[in-house]
């Protein structure tokens, strides 16, 4: 039986994460949950799988989660704030760690997992865009075993080979797939008017509000190449993205002697959790099956980065190194909000993203505390510049 400390456990991969818990109970345990400020959620999930330990980053939220557990009469423990969620990631009672925390915020408890030799099912983008060096240099020193459970960075996993190398051997190129959100082929000056509601509704996707926002500017995608860069050990040269508007093909790898392979599923967030959770085994995901025969065609274009242009701040960013990365997830994180919030339109996140870029210099990312530094700072400056759109 595998422990799990879940770091997210009230988000969409927490949710799914959870669901395979209880269909595997006979080999996997929860044993810590991890969230932000969701206490009514936390103590229903408590009730339901009866955790040894819940944390809460928001103190107060710690505090109903006590009384709410104290009222069900569980013996559940409850702690609270930063410190106590990276001591959760690397107790040495768990033996796999699910990365799903959103934002900067799951940077210092992966890393504390990594260090301590933990199997990791990463869904946290930030710790390879804002660290990748830090961590996969974290992964090697502490003997974890990283595996990627977003979509398309599991279906590269797939399709390479067990134990591949990095970078590994044979392979030509990596082809992430972009179903292209819900404004695939829309111009400039439609995506001008576009509202909250539009850019959050993804076609084939559930997903919370950052992510789908993401998804629709293809700042996600851009994100994803930084990502693999990272994970597989492949420049960016050899990372392509191609817009698939039925998310059927989730990744493929082109290898040197001319052959593709690609992984194929229903888009259920539960596929390449399980594949992460069981590894190298295979267990049911409780997804439904991919049904070939209703498939009328696949549809593959190339992604337009004069429209989405945070496609292309991304290259750009990873081709820059050093803190260029840290800063275009820092900026674009505060320009996505300020998009929810109603304060900037939708073409306003690329440009927020691009002037903060260009208004910071770059410098050395050696340790936690740099990147930490480089996000602080990346906010402040991407704040000022919405101010200023705002009052303009």
């Amino acid at each position: 039986m595998k422990s799990v400390c879940l770091l997210g456990a009230t988000g969409s991969v927490g949710r799914s994460t959870l669901d395979l818990i209880e269909r595997h109970a006979t080999r996997f345990r929860l044993d810590t949950v991890v969230a932000g400020r969701d206490d009514v959620t936390m103590a229903e999930l408590c009730v339901r799988f009866m955790p040894r330990l819940a944390v809460m980053a928001d103190p107060t939220a710690a505090a109903r989660l006590r009384a709410r557990l104290r009222a069900a009469g569980l013996t559940t423990a409850v702690e609270e704030g930063s410190a106590a969620i990276v001591a959760a990631a690397k107790q040495s009672c768990v033996d796999i760690v699910v990365a799903a925390i959103v934002g900067a915020a799951g940077l210092a408890p992966t890393l504390a997992a990594a260090t301590a030799g933990k199997r990791i099912l990463l869904a946290n983008k930030e710790a390879l865009v804002c660290a990748g060096a830090l961590l996969m240099a974290a992964v090697e020193a502490g003997g974890a075993r990283l595996l990627p459970i977003d979509s398309e960075h599991n279906a590269i996993f797939q399709c390479l080979p067990v134990d591949s190398s990095r970078p590994p051997r044979g392979v030509r190129q990596l082809w992430l797939t972009a179903s292209g959100g819900p404004f695939r082929g829309w111009t400039a000056d439609q995506l001008a008017s576009v509202s909250i509601a539009q850019a959050c509704a993804h076609p084939n996707w559930s997903m919370g509000p950052k992510i789908s926002v993401d998804s629709a500017s293809l700042m996600n995608k851009g994100l994803e190449v930084i990502e693999a860069h990272f994970l597989f050990g492949i420049e960016r040269e050899r990372i392509k993205v191609v817009v698939h508007p039925q998310s059927v093909v989730h990744s493929l790898v082109e290898y040197d002697d001319g052959s593709f392979l690609a992984q194929l599923g229903s888009a259920d967030m539960r596929i390449p959790i399980a594949n992460a959770l069981a590894w190298p085994e295979r267990i049911h995901s409780g997804a439904a099956a991919l049904n070939l025969l209703s498939l009328a065609r696949l549809d593959f274009a190339e992604p337009d980065l004069i429209v989405f242009p945070c496609l292309q701040l991304a290259y750009d960013a990873l081709d820059a190194g050093a803190s260029a990365p840290a800063i275009l997830n820092a900026a674009n994180e505060v320009a996505v909000a300020a998009f929810l919030n109603g304060e900037l339109g939708f073409l306003g996140i690329a440009a927020t993203v691009n002037e903060t870029l260009n208004r910071i210099g770059l410098s050395s990312v050696t340790s936690l505390s740099d990147v930490l530094e480089v996000d602080r700072h990346a906010r402040l400056v991407a704040r000022s510049v919405v101010d200023a759109h705002v009052r303009s």
